[in-house]
């Protein structure tokens, strides 16, 4: 599923919610889907605007007089399950911090032991939101979504736990790493 395709999901996937402006269908990108999927204001408005002009989803009534409102339409929310039931095709890894220590010779063990204590930081960090949102979705008493709600939570920290293991495995490693090896 290509880039734009993707946004046109979070996108109808917001709007299959509630009706928002863009600002509001970022707000809830960022809030709700934010701890697997992000997206830019720069994404949001074109694909409004491509959705709006496919009759996927058009301006609401809502009153205000400032800001449009969107909601989303009868062929919006067909195209939007066709779409979610589509295969995904994974996208090319980019991995800043493995870049960083394929080349970790050039910094050295000190500065690499210290990007993998912050992955591990950020790790604990995420179990412990992972943890409050699982109490959060299971106190929920619409259970209509509670399943799927909580296969996102699980992979998040399954996630989150792998990558407590491999850090714990990349210190032992390199522990091992002279410190005086030059670069």
């Amino acid at each position: 599923m290509a880039r734009s395709s993707r946004t046109d999901v979070a996108v109808l996937g917001a709007l299959s919610v509630q009706p928002m402006s863009g600002y509001a269908v970022r707000a809830a990108i960022t809030e709700t889907l934010g701890h697997f999927w992000s997206e830019s204001f720069g994404q949001i408005y074109p694909a409004l605007a491509r959705l709006e002009a496919a009759g996927l989803v058009r301006a609401a009534a809502d009153g205000r007089t400032s800001g449009r409102v969107f909601e989303i339409t009868d062929d919006g929310l067909a195209r939007l399950r066709t779409m979610l039931a589509e295969p995904d095709e994974p996208a090319p890894p980019r991995n800043g911090l493995l870049l960083r220590l394929f080349f970790g010779r050039l910094l050295g063990p000190d500065v690499c032991r210290d990007l993998v204590r912050d992955v591990r930081v950020r790790a604990e960090a995420s179990l412990a939101t992972y943890a409050a949102l699982r109490r959060e979705v299971e106190a929920e008493p619409d259970a209509g979504n509670r399943a799927y709600f909580l296969v996102t939570v699980a992979a998040g920290e399954h996630g989150a736990r792998a990558q407590l293991a491999w850090a714990d495995e990349a210190l032992t490693l390199l522990a091992a790493v002279d410190d005086r090896d030059p670069h």
